[in-house]
């Protein structure tokens, strides 16, 4: 393999990392913060694909289309919260699995039922087609970069609240003690409810970008929650520096291995074998990557000793 194409699929990698990031990080927050199981933060990220798409169309505009992500996933978030999760936080892990699985049936049938069982197609704006040419002769997409950066801006933002602000510092007591902050006068409601909220956003919005690339399509968000899941294994629960080292990891190691892998093989397989055993095993390497983090950290990389 080539330099160029190293950096090229590098490249490809943190994109995928910072796009796994905005899922892990509201999906790991909810659960540091509320001790919720949330199999239904992949239909977040499926209605804020389908809500940019939908904008989109109506519009033409992009930049409305990503706001429209955000606003409705939010918003969606704060309904769920409201009138499901709410009545789950005394129950235990197995009530909230059966309910959020059955809001994934409810949110799937439904957006099958308004926007068809057909995919959508989310263009990009002329503004971010193209390419770029980076240092070393590089030639990459402007969406990717424009993805990687936003990606990198968001994570500063939320390290930034969660580190600084006043709300930053009722998550992270939230996360040790909350019944102390509850007795301390902190609204733990509205304190869920924002953190549920903005982790439904971050997981709309990380739809809307990738809904560009791929198609927009009924079930697009449970592979991806698989992954966000895998990531906050890795990093460690509750942790958004952990998440965000997870979802790098994760992102580089699941693009490189199918890069590199064929190729390596090639040099003792045939190229049939080669490409078929490649394939296999690059499928693999981010559990493979899990299980040896969790051998030497069992609470994952930043959640505690």
């Amino acid at each position: 393999m080539s330099l160029i194409l190293f950096i090229e699929q590098a490249l490809n990698g943190l994109q995928f990392g910072v796009m796994l990031f905005l899922m892990a990080a509201g999906l790991t927050l909810v659960f540091g913060v509320m001790g919720l199981i949330n199999l239904a933060h992949g239909s977040l990220y499926m209605i804020g694909a389908f809500a940019a798409a939908a904008v989109a169309a109506a519009t033409g505009s992009f930049v409305l289309a990503l706001i429209a992500s955000f606003v409705c996933a939010a918003f969606a978030g704060v309904l769920i919260e409201y009138f499901v999760i709410r009545r789950l936080y005394d129950r235990d892990h197995l009530d909230q699995v059966l309910a959020t699985f059955a809001l994934i049936l409810i949110f799937s049938e439904g957006t099958r039922w308004v926007f068809g069982s057909f995919p959508l197609f989310l263009d990009k704006p002329e503004w971010l087609s193209g390419t770029v040419m980076l240092p070393f002769g590089i030639e990459y997409s402007i969406y990717r970069l424009a993805i990687i950066v936003a990606g990198l801006m968001i994570a500063a933002g939320l390290f930034w609240m969660i580190a600084r602000t006043r709300v930053g510092i009722r998550i992270r007591a939230g996360e040790n003690d909350r019944e102390m902050i509850g007795a301390l006068g902190v609204n733990i409601s509205l304190l869920y409810t924002f953190v549920f909220a903005l982790g439904a956003a971050l997981a709309g919005l990380a739809g809307a970008l990738i809904g560009a690339i791929q198609s927009v399509q009924v079930g697009m968000g449970e592979p991806v929650l698989i992954l966000a899941f895998v990531v906050i294994v890795i990093g460690g629960i509750g942790s958004i520096h952990g998440a965000f080292i997870g979802s790098v990891l994760v992102g580089m190691t699941d693009t490189l291995g199918r890069t590199m892998l064929p190729s390596l093989f090639g040099l003792f397989l045939e190229p049939s074998a080669a490409t078929s055993l490649g394939a296999s095993l690059s499928s693999m390497l981010i559990y493979i990557l899990m299980i040896g983090v969790l051998i030497f950290r069992p609470k994952g990389l930043f959640g505690g000793a």
